[in-house]
C-alpha cells in the first residue's frame, strides 16, 4: 500500500474510533490525558508502520494494543506509580477478545463520566466533544466562542478533577441519569452541529446519529432524549453530502431529502409529544420538522416557524436560537424587523451565523451589505458555505 493510502486508512480509523479507543484505555486508570497521550503515541506508530509494513487486519485492535503498550511503560515509570496501581492498570480485556459490541457501551460510560456532577458544568459538554469524538482546543472553543487558552484550560482542569477524585468509568444507576443526562444530551448534538458545520465529518455526524439512537433506545419514555433524537435524524435527513455544494435548507429540492430518515425523525418527535413535557430538543426538532414538511406540503408555514423559535428563545435563549428567531420574524414581518431583533442578540463580532444572517437581511433590505458579507466569509471555514456567501456578495 502507498504511503498516501496507509496515511487515509489511519485518518479514516481516528475519526471513526477515537472516542471508543479512549473510553477503553481511560478505564482502568480514570486518567483521560494519559488516554490520550498514549492513543496519540500510537497513531504516530501507525503512520510510520502502515505505509511499510501494511495496514493490520484490525486497525482498532492494533491501536489499542500499541497504545496499551505505551501506557504500561508510563505506569512503570516511578512518578507514575505511586499514584496508580500497575496491576489495576493492566487488567484490561485483551484488544483481540474485545467483542465489538462493548465499545457502544463503554463510549456511553465516557459519556456519563464526562457528565459527573464533580466536572465544571462549563467544562462538561467541551470535555465530551474533544474525549469521546476527538475535536482539538481550537475547534470547541470557536464552537463556544471563547479564547482558546481559556477552553484549553478548562479540558485540563476537567480532566484533572475526573482522575483526581476517582470518578468511576462506568454507565451509572437509572436513578442518577437525570443529573447527568442534559450534559451527554448536548455534547452528541454538539457534535453531530460541529461535524454538520465541517461538512466533511461524515463519521462524526454518524457517530452522534448512532448516540442519539442508542439513548433514545435506552431512555424511550424521556421526551427530550426523543427529542433529540428526532432533532438529529431530522436534520441528517437534509445534509449534503461530503463535498458537495451548499444550498439552503429552504432552497433545496426535498426530492434530495432521505425518506427514511425523515420518518424516523417524526416518529420520535411524536413519542416525545406524546408525553407532554416540552424541552429545547423538542422545540429544535419541531423547528425542523417544519421547515421539512415541505417534502409533503410543498411550502413552509414560517409563522409556526416564527412560534416556535419564539418559544425556543424563552426556554433556551442562546445565540443562536435568538439569531435563529431573527431570521424567523424576517420572513413574517420583513428583513428590517428581523434586523432591529438582530442588533438586540449582541453577539460576538466572532459569531459567524450572526454574521451571515445580518449580510442577508442587509441584503434583502436593499441595505449596502458589502461590509457584513465580507466578515461573515472571513468567519466562514467551510469551503461551500464560503462559496455560496461570496455569489450572494457578488448579487
Amino acid at each position: 500500500m502507498i504511503d498516501a493510502d496507509a496515511r487515509a486508512v489511519v485518518a479514516e480509523v481516528v475519526a471513526r474510533s477515537w472516542g471508543r479507543l479512549i473510553a477503553v484505555l481511560a478505564a482502568p486508570t480514570r486518567d483521560l490525558a494519559l488516554a490520550e497521550d498514549v492513543l496519540g503515541d500510537a497513531v504516530e506508530r501507525a503512520l510510520a508502520t502502515w505505509p511499510r509494513d501494511g495496514v493490520p487486519m484490525s486497525p482498532e485492535g492494533w491501536l489499542l494494543t500499541v497504545a496499551r503498550r505505551r501506557r504500561t511503560d508510563v505506569l512503570r515509570s516511578a512518578a507514575q506509580r505511586t499514584s496508580v496501581p500497575l496491576d489495576d492498570a493492566d487488567a484490561d480485556t485483551p484488544a483481540e477478545d474485545l467483542p465489538a459490541d462493548a465499545f457502544p457501551d463503554r463510549l456511553l460510560a465516557l459519556l456519563f463520566v464526562c457528565a459527573h456532577p464533580g466536572v465544571d458544568p462549563a467544562a462538561r459538554t467541551p470535555l465530551m466533544l474533544q474525549t469521546v469524538l476527538g475535536l482539538d482546543a481550537r475547534r470547541i472553543a470557536s464552537a463556544f466562542a471563547v479564547p482558546v487558552p481559556a477552553m484549553a484550560q478548562r479540558l485540563v482542569r476537567a480532566k484533572r478533577r475526573i482522575r483526581d477524585a476517582g470518578i468511576a468509568f462506568r454507565v451509572p444507576d437509572r436513578a442518577r441519569w437525570g443529573e447527568r443526562l442534559p450534559a451527554v444530551l448536548e455534547a452528541v448534538y454538539g457534535a453531530y452541529a460541529v461535524g454538520r458545520e465541517r461538512g466533511r465529518d461524515a463519521d462524526l455526524r454518524g457517530e452522534a446519529l448512532h448516540l442519539a439512537r442508542l439513548l433514545a433506545e435506552l431512555l424511550a419514555d424521556d421526551p427530550e432524549v426523543l427529542g433529540l433524537a428526532a432533532l438529529v435524524h431530522l436534520a441528517a435527513a437534509v445534509d449534503r453530502p461530503a463535498g458537495a455544494a451548499y444550498v439552503p435548507l429552504d432552497e433545496q429540492d426535498p426530492a434530495d431529502w432521505d425518506g427514511a430518515l425523515l420518518a424516523e425523525g417524526e416518529a420520535h418527535l411524536r413519542r416525545a409529544a406524546a408525553l407532554g413535557r416540552p424541552g429545547r430538543f423538542q422545540l429544535e426538532a419541531a423547528l425542523r420538522s417544519a421547515h421539512t414538511a415541505r417534502a409533503a406540503t410543498g411550502s413552509v408555514d414560517h409563522e409556526a416557524v416564527r412560534r416556535l423559535s419564539a418559544a425556543l428563545v424563552r426556554v433556551s435563549p442562546t445565540l443562536g436560537a435568538r439569531v435563529a428567531h431573527a431570521v424567523a420574524v424576517a420572513r413574517v414581518d420583513g428583513p428590517r424587523a428581523g434586523l432591529a431583533l438582530l442588533d438586540e442578540v449582541d453577539a460576538p463580532p466572532t459569531f459567524q451565523p450572526a454574521a451571515a444572517a445580518r449580510a442577508a437581511l442587509l441584503a434583502e433590505a436593499g441595505l449596502d451589505a458589502t461590509d457584513a458579507f465580507a466578515s461573515a466569509i472571513a468567519l466562514t471555514d467551510d469551503p461551500a458555505v464560503r462559496a455560496w456567501l461570496e455569489r450572494q456578495a457578488r448579487r
